[in-house]
């Protein structure tokens, strides 16, 4: 007897779990991985949102972790260790070890915020001597000196078309056949025009190319004779460095070549590059590394600790808070809760943020203790996961601790990523840091000499024997990273005249 299927509605009790993410827990998420330039604006505009937040200037930072080489100094392995150590945040600080690839985020990608763009250069920034210290921009130069130049109206047309028509370093973007019969103008009449504004300041705009913009700075300083234009002409082969013909094309001998060849590298390429261009930031590290007193049994240490440059030290007003409350209506009572409550996450989560890069950092260190006493030859294979078991954090949150922080160490600023590199597999089952590897053949292709150029092949066989496995495959790639040209073309590069 057979039964037809029942369609009913019904009510079912399902018991499930899954993880939302707040807007604080997602701003958490983000403040991880800020760099200290994205955190500190984000501070600074949280200082302006909540009247119950200050900065505390000139105080000393208090997080710092003392790291030391021996495998019996490494970070504890339970979580109650670790909390009675100092090294993790209370139970109360939101946690910021999440893989959030498959949790659902109602608001922005936590990984793609934006953060605000800092806009100060520290408190000896002065907006008035910076107004006044501020370049006018290429096309503001080039508009004033064609203003300058040109009293006919369709002159003035003509050049400021090509004004616009600028690419960032100062040539043009468009061929001058092109923009003339787009303006409607003869090509007789353009190049009359481009020729006198070529000769602007910086000398060399508005060329097509990079042989037309050397010749023009060549020809203003008088120095662009034959032999120097046929140079130009044959820039390609200059590139290849065939010097012996160009030594024939040119009708010169090689003493005068070489002349010819440290004066071009003394002309600028990109004339207007320099105008557009911000000044460079320095480089401000996240983590100070300084060596720490030795320990009683000789083993190394290394002191770890937050550069208080990078991050304020923010305090809650709550003597404030108190005395509002007490004569406040429901309504600013609530407000005032409200921002009490985001005052102390924030603090927290900061403080959060600070011990969770030091410990990153501080196995970093303890992995790759050989490169900072020896050098780049011991530098050691590492992946965010080896680092991620070891201080018990998900693989995720090491990923955006090391985006874009940097440590200062004794060799120099890095950035955290710096240390990860690939294994290539050795002798003896042991691997090779592919960054030790890429300067092995950086410096036997250095220490080549001229009569013996290596080829790829041969610098493979030469790591062969000192115990690596790799192929010639990948030295040439190792090669082409650092920029190192071809045997053929070091062959010539090296060859006496």
């Amino acid at each position: 007897m057979a039964f037809a299927p029942s369609y009913a509605p019904r009510l079912d009790l399902r018991q499930s779990q899954s993880l939302v993410m707040t807007p604080q827990l997602r701003q958490a998420i983000q403040l991880l991985q800020f760099s200290n330039l994205e955190a500190s604006a984000f501070i600074e505009d949280e200082l302006l949102k909540n009247p119950l937040l200050e900065c505390e200037t000139g105080g000393e930072t208090a997080t710092a972790i003392e790291t030391r080489t021996e495998a019996s100094a490494k970070i504890p392995d339970d979580p109650a260790s670790i909390a009675a150590a100092g090294m993790l945040p209370d139970s109360t600080t939101t946690s910021l070890d999440l893989d959030t690839s498959n949790v659902y985020d109602a608001g922005t990608n936590a990984d793609g915020y934006g953060a605000a763009e800092f806009s100060g250069d520290g408190d000896d920034w002065n907006p008035l001597e910076a107004l006044g210290a501020e370049r006018p921009c290429l096309r503001e130069h080039l508009e004033q000196q064609a203003r300058l130049a040109f009293s006919g109206r369709e002159d003035l047309t003509i050049a400021r078309a090509m004004i616009v028509a600028l690419d960032p370093a100062g040539r043009l973007g468009d061929t001058p056949e092109a923009m003339a019969l787009a303006l409607g103008v003869e090509l007789s009449r353009f190049e009359a025009v481009r020729g006198i504004m070529m000769r602007f300041d910086p000398v060399g705009v508005f060329a097509t190319n990079l042989a037309e913009c050397l010749a023009v700075q060549l020809a203003d300083q008088n120095r662009l004779d034959p032999a120097m234009q046929a140079l130009l002409d044959n820039l390609e082969m200059l590139a290849r460095r065939e010097m012996r013909a160009l030594l024939d094309i040119c009708g010169v001998d090689a003493a005068d070549l070489a002349d010819m060849v440290a004066e071009l590298k003394r002309l600028d390429p990109k004339p207007g590059a320099k105008f557009d261009s911000e000044p460079l930031r320095p480089l401000i590290p996240d983590v100070l590394m300084r060596p720490a007193p030795v320990a009683e049994d000789g083993a190394p240490d290394w002191l770890l600790e937050i550069n208080p440059e990078t991050m304020p030290r923010l305090l809650i007003r709550r003597g404030f808070h108190a005395r509002l409350a007490a004569s406040a209506n429901k309504e600013t009572k609530s407000f005032l809760s409200e921002q009490l409550q985001g005052a102390n996450w924030l603090v927290k989560a900061l403080e959060s943020r600070a011990q969770t890069i030091l410990r990153v950092s501080a196995e970093i260190v303890r992995r790759q203790d050989g490169f900072f006493r020896h050098g780049i030859s011991h530098l050691r294979p590492l992946t965010l996961r080896d680092i991620a078991a070891e201080v018990e954090l998900h693989e995720s949150t090491v990923s955006r601790v090391t985006s874009n922080k940097s440590i200062a160490t004794p060799r120099g600023i890095f950035e955290l990523k710096f240390f990860f590199t690939t294994a290539l597999a050795g002798a003896n089952g042991e691997t090779h840091s592919a960054e030790t590897v890429r300067h092995r053949v950086a410096q036997i292709i250095n220490a080549e000499k001229p009569k013996n150029i290596l080829s790829d092949d041969a610098v493979a066989a030469i790591l062969q024997k000192e115990g690596i496995d790799i192929a010639r495959r990948t030295v040439a790639k190792y090669r082409e990273a650092l920029r190192i040209p071809g045997s053929a073309q070091r062959r010539r590069e090296k060859m006496p005249a």
